[in-house]
């Protein structure tokens, strides 16, 4: 089928001859199993259309079948299975589409261990079940047509499992609860009571009545096995019907070819009802083969006219009749089934009455009574009869079927329903014609037993048969024990004998096996005929004559029309009869050559004797003429010719001579000439080129000067912007201090009007007490004139400070002018002498220009004292010109001065404005302390206060001892009311900074929501931008579907965080509300509480004033008077001690603005200084602390990725730099844009990054050094993003610098995804471009090449040289292997590729150096040698030390060279004996069995010293390795790729000590 399938390919892509042939697989697994003599053995009769249209392509098939062995479904003799599809549903049950089946292991079920042999050697269930899908898949059969089959057959199995257990000896019985009941009620769709009762129950219907009999445990394990069955036999033919549906053809068919795949002949120990129906088939086919053979010959001699005599040979016919004939043994069967009490018994009692002793081809056995015995033509079958009945009728109980229609699973309702009987698929364009009247069954009984039904499709097969013309193929095993090299005779023969070959071969054998045409007879025996019999023109007339003078006996041979027909035997006489005339002409040939090539000899030598005669007679008669006189006259004669020669010689040299000298006269003459003037030329080009020369040297140095000139001035320009930049920074700190100062005044300054409100709500009781005061103004007075000196004399020490500034300013002034001055006539006298200078020169080169050829020497001396002088005047004009940046410089400096004046004119001002304040706060403090004082008075008791004071405080009394408490007291009290207010006016303030910060988290949590709505608008904004991108870019769409889907959830999980932080911030701002109201409340209920202190304060204080108002009346004037007069003492020296802390304060801050002052005047002297020192001392900033970011702007991020990325090179980056700078400097721009908390910045920085990264590898797609350099630093940018990130994992080996240096703000886990996408894509890459450069290299260094030299110098014989796909193999070597892998090591050490991930890469490329070596040892059997495999183990050698060399032993390396390294100790080692095979069984574990035997089938002894491997050897070493269990594949996936993953290293290296190459070109980032 395969063979027409691919003749007749059809042009068309319906791919029918794909589907003919994926019926084959279906048909197998489906029909065929394993028996005792064939473990793929087809247990149906298939016959198999093909149809062809008018050109020979195929259409379309059709397929019938005959005889399905259903019994198997239910039982299996000992090592037998039942069919494959059983095992390959139970192998694959784990997988996920088959858990639902709920199957287990083949063990697990009746139906599939009943033979005890599950598996079958060699044979994968689990693939074959993978090809099987696949064949369904190419017929066009959907997947829910597959799970239905594949549920239909889980069903049979699980019903084999009910269990039926016996109830008495009448009745049986099934639990409805049994699993597997279950499981098949439910695969099917059915009720599991009914089933369990019917199971066990029979329904018999009368005329008059209904009965259910209950059924023995045996008749119900029939009836379940019958139901298994029918489903079985159901399903096969509703598969093969689908088949034929799909390989029907819609034209016309023009021809076909049957194909019928059927049983032979079969006996076993145990033969049935299938065996009988097999053999009555054989026996069919056999009597239509005998037939076919006969008319072949009968055909033959009548189309040529021989005599024909009758061929005996055997006829099956009376076989053929004891089965199917009137009263025979189907028909008699089919007669049992239809009585309701009929046996197996009776059957066999009518077949003894009927046959034995009646026809010699039936027997009973002696021994048995319950079979009987066929003789077949093969050979004699004895049949049990135990079943006949049973299996003939094929009937399932109506209840049964019944419950089967009801199913709710489709197909199974569909199997029971009462369908017509399809008409026949075979198309009826050819006509039929029996070639011999077969009985056909007349009977309507008939119709519904296997036996008719089977004879019938049997007549329909011999119809076909008969009308075609049939060709056979018989298949014929070696031996029954599946074993390979066994040959058994014996077998061979009587399986010979059961095909009907050795009846065929002696039906032909007894006629004329041996026939020649006339013209091949005429050209094959020519050589035995005469000239006289050549002569004839009639060449069958010749052969004629010919045969009857060869072969004496006429009857062994016969003439036909266009044949000779010869007897068996006479054609090896006629090829004796032609050898031996071959021979003797060959004798004849040789005798005649050989004499030619002689004869030719004796001439040639004969030749040879005539010449040297000739040469010898001819010096003889020379030496007899020759004489003296003769000898004389020849002497003179040459003497004469001598002299006449020599005159005629000498006149012509003259001649010529004359001629030559005339000639070499004229032509000196015009070379000296063109001599002259080619130096004439010369000596005015080099006059030309001096002056031109000399015009191009001074242009090009006025250019070199100009540009260094330039370069100069931007230099110091770029030093005076940093100074003034520094200068700047300093105003800057300066100006912060005097704004602090500010604030700090300005606090001061609520802080004394709070004190003033409070002095206000005093001024009332301060009244009563000024008249009694005004005793005491004068002494007060005297101390505030003593303060009042003393502040003049601070006012005067001011006004002094400021005539020193004054004074040091306008020394600056002057200093300043002074230097101006002198560095204007500096200036100027460089360039009075710069012009007198030129003008010299100019004059000195005209004077040298007229005397330049007479003094040389005194030029090149002047030209010396010229460049020197130049340098000069380059370093004067440098000095100048650094003296004006100077001067420049200093006149900013001066612009500074004026502006620290303005400001220390301000703090003047200010001083002044604080002092004038301070005067107005005395008077009011004096006018409100009478007051306080006489309340106080009031309140307090003297003896009271006096206890509570210490010693310290009794000190400070005078001998007014009482004025001095009163003034303390008053201080104290003063000093806790002040303490009280300030305990309240804080507690308000951080009620109200706490209210302020939880409004101010308020509104930064509403900015972020409205980030997090922008977040999302950008967000779907990029999806729409990347689905547009999407669609032009086919190339990426995996990876973007990835991010889409991965936007699409960012973009949900920001919804849902925005509803719950809109949710929790509804109720945050519920919950400030109501703190909000609590507060308000609280602070309410403590300003009640303060009133009613208040208040009971001022009731005390009324108390104590009537107290002491009752004290006064009882005491007398005098000692009020004295109270009065100390209190106001006291309260006269309470506000003289306020007063002169006033004063220290205010000392204090004059104390500070003189320092600033100061401060301020040591700036300006080191202004001065620099001034004086220039260039060379520079002022010393302080060390600046980097924060590890890089600013830039947005419009500079295309610049960023496109200097960073796209136009950088990696040898100019790997050199003296950290590895992965690149990926670190991208970071820092990161986090930048994190500081921000900017995620548009962000998440255009990323994608770009992402972007750029993908376009330079895809650019540079085959460059090694670029992909090794970017995915280093793609790994390192994903370290940094991870050792960054703020996760705890990632954040251990961190220092506490680099815990600071953490994203604060987005989490980028997105991000690191596509990135380590996007690494594994370049690592692939990488990978192939490393096995692209070393694969050309691997097999001429590895096999070709001779590490050990001499070792196989020898060649295998019989082999030819194989040419290679590289022109010159020598070229490469072991050592070429080694330097290219050791560049692959350099390449990405140096491009700072992570350890782990250099190791994975050796790794993959040493497994492809042992994968291409081992595949290429496969294929050439060349190779295949001991001292090959010597080689190959120094060459493996040199691998390993390289590793160890790179210090790469751990990177598991060297175990993928390990099959490399069986193979090739596997060559060495020795291969004769039983242990030499046992140990190649346990060292070779790396290889398969396959791999094994192919290279001991391929060993080849390169000398005598080494022997082949016998087939008994390889036996012995396949015999030990079927044991195993690996793959059938010979070579090794080249192309496999081991799983990478990459390591997480974090980075030592601190971002803030990380600096910019100036290579980069980026100087428009800033580092912070």
């Amino acid at each position: 089928m395969r063979y027409f399938a691919t003749v007749s390919k059809s042009s068309s892509n319906t791919h029918v001859e794909d589907k003919v042939l994926a019926s084959n697989p279906i048909t197998e697994a489906i029909g065929n199993a394993k028996t005792t003599r064939n473990d793929n053995s087809s247990r149906f009769g298939k016959y198999t259309e093909i149809s062809f249209d008018e050109r020979n392509q195929i259409i379309g098939a059709n397929m019938r079948t005959y005889l399905l062995e259903k019994s198997r479904v239910v039982f299996q003799s000992e090592n037998e299975r039942n069919y494959h599809i059983f095992y390959q549903l139970c192998a694959s049950a784990q997988q996920s589409e088959f858990k639902h089946l709920k199957l287990g292991s083949a063990e697990e079920f009746n139906y599939t261990r009943m033979g005890g042999s599950t598996v079958i050697e060699g044979v994968n269930d689990r693939a074959d079940m993978v090809e099987t899908r696949k064949t369904f898949t190419l017929l066009g059969f959907k997947e829910d047509f597959q799970m239905d089959v594949f549920k239909i057959l889980a069903a049979i199995l699980h019903l084999g499992n009910v269990q039926i257990t016996a109830v008495g000896h009448e009745r049986s019985t099934v639990s409805e609860d049994d699993r597997h009941l279950k499981v098949f009620c439910e695969l099917l769709g059915l009720e599991s009571r009914k089933v369990a009762q019917w199971l066990c129950n029979r329904k018999i219907i009368t005329t008059s009545e209904t009965v259910v009999k209950p059924m023995t445990r045996p008749q119900a394990v029939n009836a379940r096995d019958a139901l298994a069955k029918k489903i079985y036999a159901h399903l096969f033919d509703f598969i093969v019907e689908r088949i034929n549906q799909a390989l029907q053809f819609s034209g016309k068919q023009h021809t076909f070819i049957g194909v019928l795949d059927i049983y032979g002949f079969e006996t076993f120990d145990v033969n049935s009802f299938e065996q009988f129906c097999i053999n009555y088939a054989n026996e069919k086919l056999q009597q239509q083969f005998n037939l076919h053979v006969f008319k072949l010959e009968q055909e033959e001699y009548m189309k040529e006219d021989i005599p024909w005599t009758l061929i005996d040979f055997y006829d099956n016919q009376p076989v053929i009749d004891l089965i199917e004939a009137k009263m025979g043994i189907l028909e008699l069967l089919d007669e049992e089934c239809l009585l309701p009490h009929g046996t197996d018994e009776n059957w066999l009692q009518k077949l003894y009455n009927n046959f034995v002793n009646r026809n010699s081809l039936f027997e009973k056995p002696r021994m048995s009574n319950t079979s009987f015995i066929i003789q077949h033509f093969a050979d004699k079958v004895e049949y049990k009869c135990e079943g006949f009945l049973e299996k003939n009728r094929d009937t399932v109980y109506d209840m049964l079927v019944e419950i089967m229609r009801a199913s709710k699973f489709h197909l199974c309702a569909n199997f029971f329903q009462e369908n017509p009987v399809p008409p026949s698929p075979f198309s009826s364009a050819i006509t039929v014609k029996s070639a011999k009247p077969v009985i056909k069954p007349n009977n309507k009984q008939f119709r519904t037993t296997v036996g008719s039904k089977f004879r019938s499709s049997l007549y329909l097969l011999m119809e076909t048969l008969n009308a075609t013309t049939p060709h056979y193929v018989r298949c014929i095993k070696p031996n029954d024990e599946k074993l390979p090299f066994e040959f058994d005779s014996k077998r061979i023969v009587q399986q010979l004998r059961a095909c009907g070959v050795l009846e065929t071969i002696r039906i032909s054998a007894q006629s004329y096996p041996s026939r020649w045409t006339y013209i091949e007879f005429y050209s094959r025996y020519g050589v035995l005929m005469t000239k006289q019999e050549l002569s004839f023109s009639d060449k069958k007339e010749v052969c004629k004559v010919v045969l009857q003078r060869l072969i004496q006996d006429s009857n062994q041979y016969e003439f036909g029309k266009t044949k000779i027909f010869f007897r068996a035997g006479q054609v090896a006489y006629l090829e004796k009869l032609r050898l031996d005339k071959l021979r003797q002409s060959c004798v004849v040939i040789q005798k005649h050559i050989r004499g030619w090539l002689q004869r030719k000899k004796f001439l040639r030598e004969r030749q040879a004797a005539l010449t040297i005669q000739q040469y010898f007679r001819g010096q003889q008669t020379v030496r007899k003429a020759v004489t003296a006189t003769a000898l004389k006259e020849a002497w003179a004669a040459i003497i004469i010719q001598k002299y006449c020669r020599g005159y005629l010689v000498r006149n012509l040299y003259q001649l010529i001579r004359v001629a030559t000298i005339t000639i070499q006269a004229y032509t000196r003459g015009l070379l000296a000439r063109r001599r002259y003037r080619k130096m004439l030329e010369e000596h005015k080009a080099t006059i030309l080129q001096k002056y031109a020369r000399a015009w191009l040297a001074r242009r090009r140095f006025q250019s070199i000067r100009r540009f260094v000139l330039n370069i100069q001035l931007t230099y110091r320009v770029q030093r005076l912007q940093k100074k003034l930049e520094d200068q700047n920074k300093e105003n800057h700190g300066l100006v912060e201090k005097l704004t602090s100062l500010a604030a700090l005044r300005a606090g001061d300054m609520e802080k004394i009007q709070k004190l003033e409100s409070e002095l206000d709500r005093a001024a009332a009781h301060r009244h009563n007490y000024e008249e009694k005061g005004r005793k005491y103004k004068a002494a007060i007075e005297e101390k505030l004139a003593k303060l009042q000196k003393h502040n003049s004399e601070l006012e005067i020490q001011k006004e002094q400070a400021e005539l020193q500034l004054q004074e040091k300013t306008e020394e600056l002034k002057e200093k300043m002018d002074d230097l101006t001055k002198q560095l204007f006539d500096d200036v100027q006298k460089e360039e009075q002498q710069r012009i007198l200078l030129e003008k010299s020169f100019e004059l000195k080169t005209q004077d040298y220009e007229k005397q330049i050829w007479s003094l040389k020497e005194d030029l090149q001396a002047l030209r010396d004292e010229k460049m020197h002088l130049q340098h000069q005047l380059e370093e004067e004009r440098v000095t100048s010109d650094g003296l004006q940046g100077e001067v420049a410089q200093l006149r900013k400096q001066a612009k500074t001065i004026s502006e620290f004046e303005k400001e220390i004119e301000l703090l003047q001002t200010q001083k002044i404005d604080v002092e004038k304040h301070v005067q107005s706060q005395k008077r009011e403090m004096r006018e409100k302390m009478s007051e306080i004082t006489k309340q106080l008075l009031e309140s307090y008791d003297i003896e009271d206060v006096r206890s509570r004071l210490s010693l310290e405080d009794l000190e400070h009394l005078n001998e007014d001892g009482e004025l001095w408490f009163a003034y303390e007291g008053l201080k104290k009290a003063t000093h806790v009311l002040e303490s009280h207010f300030q305990s309240q006016k804080d507690c308000y303030e951080k009620e109200i900074e706490a209210l302020n910060f939880k409004v101010v988290h308020l509104s930064q949590e509403i900015n972020h929501l409205q980030k997090l709505f922008r977040e999302e608008t950008d967000i779907n904004e990029s999806i729409r931008h990347e689905v547009t991108r999407l669609t032009s870019e086919n190339m990426m769409i995996p990876d973007f579907k990835q991010q889409i889907s991965e936007l699409e959830k960012q973009k949900q999980d920001l919804e849902i965080r925005l509803n719950e932080q809109t949710e929790s911030m509804k109720g945050k701002l519920e919950e400030l509300s109501d703190q909000l109201n609590r507060n308000r409340e609280e602070e309410g209920t403590q300003r009640k509480t303060i009133e009613a202190q208040n208040e009971i304060h001022t009731k005390e204080k009324e108390k104590l004033i009537s107290k002491i108002q009752e004290m006064q009346e009882a005491s007398e004037h005098l000692k009020k008077q004295f109270e009065t007069e100390s209190e106001v003492k006291s309260t006269f020296r309470q506000e003289a001690s306020r007063l002169t802390m006033e004063n220290r304060d205010l000392e204090e801050e004059l104390d500070m603005k003189d320092r600033v002052i100061k401060k301020l005047q040591d700036q300006v002297k080191t202004l001065t200084k620099t001034i004086k020192k220039g260039d060379d001392v520079h002022l010393s900033s302080g060390p600046k602390e980097y924060l590890g970011m890089l600013e830039y702007k947005t419009e500079d991020e295309d610049k960023l990725i496109q200097n960073l990325i796209l136009d950088l090179k990696p040898r100019g980056v790997v050199v003296n730099m950290i590895p992965g700078l690149p990926a670190h400097l991208l970071f820092m721009c990161v986090r930048y844009a994190d500081s921000l908390n900017d995620a548009s910045m962000v998440k255009s920085l990323m994608n770009s990054t992402i972007n750029g990264i993908k376009q330079v590898v895809k650019e540079h797609v085959d460059d090694f050094e670029m992909l090794s350099f970017w995915l280093s630093n793609t790994c390192h940018f994903l370290n940094c993003l991870k050792q960054y990130s703020g996760e705890e994992e990632f954040m251990k080996l961190n220092g506490p610098h680099q815990n600071k240096n953490c994203l604060n703000n987005f989490d980028l886990s997105e991000y690191r995804q596509i990135l380590s996408d996007v690494a594994i894509r370049i690592y692939h890459r990488f990978i192939v471009v490393m096995e692209n450069n070393i694969q050309p290299i691997i097999v001429p260094g590895m096999l070709e090449y001779e590490s050990l030299q001499g070792i196989s110098g020898l060649k295998p014989t019989g082999f030819r040289k194989r040419s290679s796909s590289i022109d010159d193999t020598d070229a490469y070597t072991m050592t070429s292997v080694l330097q290219q892998l050791s560049y692959f090591y350099s390449t990405m050490c140096q491009n700072g590729l992570d350890p782990e991930l250099v190791r994975q890469a050796v790794k993959q490329l040493f497994f492809l150096i042992g994968a291409v070596t081992l595949n290429s040892l496969f294929l050439r059997k060349d190779m295949c040698s001991c001292r090959k495999g010597m080689q190959i183990r120094c060459n493996i050698s040199y691998l390993e030390e390289w590793l160890k060399d790179k210090n790469l032993q751990n990177s598991l390396a060297k175990e993928t060279l390990e099959p490399l390294s069986q193979a090739a100790w596997l060559l060495q080692v020795k291969k004769t004996t039983d242990s030499d095979a046992k140990e190649i069984y346990e060292c070779c574990t790396s290889l398969s069995a396959v791999q094994i035997i192919k290279i001991l089938n391929s060993y080849t002894p390169i000398d005598d010293f080494e022997k082949r491997v016998t087939p008994s050897f390889v036996r012995k070493v396949q015999a030990l390795l079927n044991s195993r269990e690996d793959s059938s594949q010979l070579m090794l996936d080249t192309k496999y790729l081991f799983q990478v993953t990459f390591p997480f290293t974090p980075s030592p290296h601190a971002l803030e000590m990380i600096q910019i190459p100036s290579s980069f070109k980026l100087g428009f980032l800033n580092r912070l």
